[in-house]
């Protein structure tokens, strides 16, 4: 991508649960595919998680009708149980998601960058449904 410098959006989000149980439902496949899509039009119908540095994820993402589905997934750089975790898409772009214990409930705040090929609010938009899928997910677990 030349020299350009990536945009880096951030999302974030307060589950009412404990960071114990933020980080597990954010970390394990059997949750993910419950929660890691944007809109009910969409499913995560598999998710496969090696979570430690070197590690691979994959989330398959689709539209419920068929009409199309991807594959998101990555490495991950860095993970330190119930408070962080880095990891590089397979595009190259860099992710990070910082999860934070406050009292009895869990604040969670990913940045990614952005890629040049949509709109930035879309992506912002479109990330922070995602989150606030995992939210409803978590409080309803």
């Amino acid at each position: 991508m030349g020299t350009e410098k990536r945009v880096t959006i951030t999302v974030e989000t307060t589950v009412q649960a404990p960071v114990e149980k933020a980080w597990q439902v954010w970390t394990e496949p059997e949750h993910i595919t419950n929660w890691y899509f944007a809109t009910d039009e969409w499913h995560a119908p598999k998710a496969e998680n090696d979570l430690r540095p070197g590690g691979k994820f994959v989330t398959r993402m689709e539209a419920k009708d068929g009409s199309f589905g991807f594959d998101f997934s990555g490495v991950y750089d860095e993970v330190r149980q119930n408070e962080w975790i880095a990891f590089t898409l397979d595009d190259g772009r860099k992710v990070t998601v910082a999860f934070k214990s406050r009292n009895n409930a869990t604040s969670v705040t990913e940045s990614f960058e952005a890629e040049a090929a949509n709109d930035i609010e879309m992506q912002r938009a479109g990330w922070q449904a995602i989150l606030d899928n995992f939210k409803k997910y978590v409080e309803q677990a």
